[in-house]
């Protein structure tokens, strides 16, 4: 074992981390789809050639795939030594999304690769993208009343797409031909994999400069560290058990609420999850994997504890007993389109809500907690092609100790962004009529939740068919200590002039549009934290003067007397 200085140290954890930043930024740059492209909706990370545990990964990745990826990781390799999988060879690359096998949704395509030093696998890398369409019932893969995976699109086990650099015809036709707007598919295919080629190349530099064995000695003592100070964190919070609940607004097939129940025990310098008296398996596609369920109480954490560097050895004080007999353990055939997206951000809603009362002054109340995922599918005629469009939206983050919660943010689980209008506009048949903040929308308190997002969009041209899987529609984002929860998501269709609100709320799918129907969504606003009413006036008095609430609202919100 080599010994290392800081400087050193410091420098390869830099370099690490670069080398999964760079992939992020050729992977987006390179894609053809707008949601990756230019809404980010990918990730790459380094993982252990040993047992796929998480090396580094890219500040600009969604958090969501840190823990998602090296479970996925882990399996390949598992697969690998059972003789379940192909080994691998230098230039392979696999391609999986199966759900079961470490997974979130089956839009996220994840691909591997072994990293070859010497003769052996000195590590792999790994990315996932959310391509458009994966198949399926409906355009886009959000079939909001799908009772088994199988109508959720084409499930992949790990199977090589390249072999020894060269791209496997017979595979990839077998993906185009379950897929829609195939032909698009080779773009966002060829940008993964070059994200990972170049990613490749990086990370040779970095052998080459500082020698393997150094590197891997700082591996290792990067990730002793990440756990000694998630666990220096934890010790300081005080010994007990934190109770939280968090609900899922339906499962899409069933009009009922999921509930989230959680127990966080904190003793020493461990946090135990435990998640006994959540509701059961779901017969709609909210159910979570293993994988994506482990990842929320990470990303959680993370968004707690920032400053503890993401590696494998951060997870390691963070104990989760399994939820086996919940439907955040689901097992296959269990539909999951809403679990990475939707589900997900209710369990880190629970994970905030039980540590926000051991930690007030480093704890939000709940953000809006909805990716907002509107997928459209159909014909332009102007054109003369399929498309598929894929609408992901921000919303209010909750206020804190110290300031009003983020208006408009991304999701709880992501760096995903909107795709900016005039890409929408220029390359799908529609126009948006109205883009705008949410006023009113953050739950009061004496630091207010953000404000969410109010757009309308209109189809042009042709015929198409509309789907959401959304949620926060029936229960907003939770304030805590005393503040007001956010406003809940909605979601309108304007067809013939006449206005619909699926049943569910936030969920329905295939919504026929015809050429100059609209469809109309508001997304949540953050909740509040502490009492509204001793909200500093002057704060007040800024929000009515800036328009975000009306000044009968603010006498209402938070006892606001004008002067």
């Amino acid at each position: 074992m080599t010994t290392l200085d800081a400087i050193t140290l410091s420098v390869i954890q830099a370099a690490l981390q670069q080398v999964c930043d760079e992939m992020d930024l050729t992977f987006s740059r390179a894609a053809f789809s707008p949601v990756i492209a230019e809404a980010n909706d990918r990730s790459d990370g380094i993982y252990s050639a040993e047992d796929g545990s998480l090396i580094a990964q890219g500040g600009g990745g969604l958090p969501v795939f840190v823990g998602v990826m090296q479970y996925s990781t882990k399996t390949l390799i598992e697969m690998i030594r059972d003789g379940k999988c192909l080994p691998p060879e230098p230039g392979d690359i696999y391609i999986v999304n199966d759900p079961y096998l470490g997974g979130t949704h089956l839009m996220d395509v994840r691909f591997v690769m072994p990293v070859y030093r010497g003769g052996k696998i000195f590590c792999w890398l790994s990315n996932t993208g959310h391509w458009p369409d994966i198949g399926g019932s409906v355009p886009g893969g959000f079939s909001a009343s799908a009772t088994a995976v199988e109508q959720e699109g084409l499930r992949l086990p790990p199977v090589k797409l390249f072999k020894k650099d060269r791209l496997d015809p017979e595979i990839y036709a077998i993906i185009c031909s379950n897929i829609r707007i195939a032909d698009q598919r080779i773009g966002d295919i060829k940008a993964q994999a070059a994200a990972l080629l170049v990613g490749q190349d990086r990370l040779f530099e970095i052998l080459d400069r500082y020698g393997d064995e150094t590197v891997v000695s700082a591996i290792a003592e990067l990730r002793k560290r990440a756990a000694e100070q998630m666990a220096a964190h934890i010790s300081v919070i005080k010994d007990g058990t934190y109770r939280s609940k968090a609900f899922v607004d339906s499962d899409g097939v069933v009009d009922a609420p999921l509930i989230i129940n959680l127990a966080v025990e904190k003793k020493g310098d461990t946090l135990t999850f435990d998640f006994a008296g959540s509701s059961p398996p779901c017969a709609g596609p909210m159910n979570s994997v293993l994988a994506t369920t482990l990842s929320s109480i990470y990303l959680a954490m993370r968004h707690i504890f920032p400053d503890v560097p993401i590696s494998a050895g951060a997870f390691e004080p963070l104990i989760v007993k399994r939820p086996e007999g919940t439907f955040l353990d689901a097992k296959y055939p269990r539909p999951v389109s809403g679990c990475a997206a939707e589900v997900s951000q209710r369990i880190a809603e629970a994970v905030f809500a039980a540590m926000v009362q051991a930690l007030p002054e480093k704890v939000t109340a709940a953000p809006a907690g909805s990716s907002g995922n509107f997928a459209l599918g159909g014909h332009d005629p102007a054109r003369g092609r399929d498309f598929v469009m894929y609408q992901i939206s921000g919303g209010g983050y909750g206020g804190n100790f110290s300031h009003d919660g983020l208006t408009n943010g991304c999701s709880t689980i992501g760096i995903s962004k909107s795709p900016p209008v005039e890409v929408m506009e220029q390359a799908y048949p529609v126009l948006y009529r109205h883009y705008a903040l949410r006023e009113g929308s953050g739950g009061a308190g004496e630091r207010r939740g953000g404000f969410g997002l109010a757009y309308e969009v209109e189809l042009l041209r042709g015929e198409a068919r509309a789907s959401f899987v959304m949620d926060h529609g029936r229960f907003g984002p939770q304030g805590v200590l005393g503040g007001a929860d956010g406003a809940v998501n909605t979601v309108t269709v304007f067809r013939d002039g006449q206005a619909h609100v699926p049943p569910h709320l936030s969920k329905e799918q295939d919504i026929p549009l015809q050429a100059g129907d609209r469809v109309r969504v508001r997304t949540p606003g953050g909740g509040g934290y502490g009492d509204p009413r001793r909200r500093d006036p002057d704060l007040v008095r800024r929000d009515i003067q800036m328009g975000y609430y009306t000044a009968e609202q603010a006498a209402e919100l938070f006892g606001f007397k004008a002067d």
